[in-house]
């Protein structure tokens, strides 16, 4: 029973869709009550439907992760309305594909703006409560990227190890209140946004199911279970720990050529 959520309350940024939608979907049916935000009306508009869809009653907000005041209203709000919070998912990010000498110095600060600063301002904005609560979960959507460079994504590599950092000092500062603050790093992962690149005969297509283990991209179902048991009671002693959950890719090599 200790794998369960009942009674607690998960914040999941940016979760009208996609990998943070499927993490509340997992915490939903593990007994979390849900809350999301996202950063346009629409878009919260858009998720409630798709949670009521699969009989999921979540409460969506707008607010910005990165407007450290919003964020404070955002947060006082959702312990007025719905509760006291519990698990604190940091999940709402972009990337940008851009080359980094054609990386404008503007486009750079969004990407650590959304993906690193948010995280600080979000977590900042409940561990107090947390603190006073007796103890909480923070789990931050990392990414392979948090070890490894690739090509066109210099912003999203320097903010998702920033946030594989962070991970750790909220660890290190605030684990004496019972706060366990953990990282998730997905693989590639099967989503719309990814589509166009999985296509059968696609050369990226090829290349990640040959540098995976698993031999196939991941699903955001795959995340689910992960995220439920670093958002549980039987993670209580797991702390400052990135879990990545990539089908194997960063514990392999790749497949040696063949001789010609």
């Amino acid at each position: 029973m200790n794998f369960r959520l009942d009674g607690k309350v998960a914040l999941i940024t940016g979760a009208s869709y996609g990998i943070g939608f499927a993490i509340a979907k997992g915490m939903a049916e593990a007994g979390a009550t849900i809350v999301f935000n996202d950063i346009k009306q629409e878009l919260v508009d858009k998720g409630l439907a798709a949670y009521k869809e699969i009989g999921i009653e979540a409460h969506g907000y707008v607010c910005d992760v990165t407007d450290e005041d919003a964020v404070a209203q955002f947060v006082a709000k959702v312990e007025e309305e719905v509760g006291k919070i519990n698990i604190l998912v940091n999940n709402a990010g972009i990337i940008m594909r851009i080359p980094m000498v054609e990386m404008t110095a503007a486009q750079f600060r969004k990407v650590i703006d959304i993906d690193l600063n948010g995280p600080f301002i979000m977590s900042k904005a409940v561990i107090p409560s947390m603190i006073k609560n007796g103890g909480g979960k923070i789990i931050n959507i990392c990414s392979m990227m948090s070890e490894l460079g690739r090509e066109t994504v210099s912003a999203y590599a320097a903010a998702k190890g920033g946030l594989k950092m962070l991970t750790r000092n909220i660890a290190s500062e605030y684990g004496e209140y019972n706060i366990q603050c953990n990282g998730i790093g997905p693989g590639y992962i099967a989503t719309p946004q990814t589509a166009p690149l999985r296509t059968e005969g696609h050369p990226f297509n090829s290349f990640i199911i040959s540098k995976t283990p698993a031999a196939r991209w991941g699903n955001a179902e795959d995340l689910a279970g992960p995220a439920v048991f670093l958002a549980s009671e039987a993670s209580d002693f797991v702390n400052g720990h990135i879990l990545y959950v990539d089908g194997g890719i960063l514990a392999y090599i790749g497949k040696q050529p063949a001789n010609d």
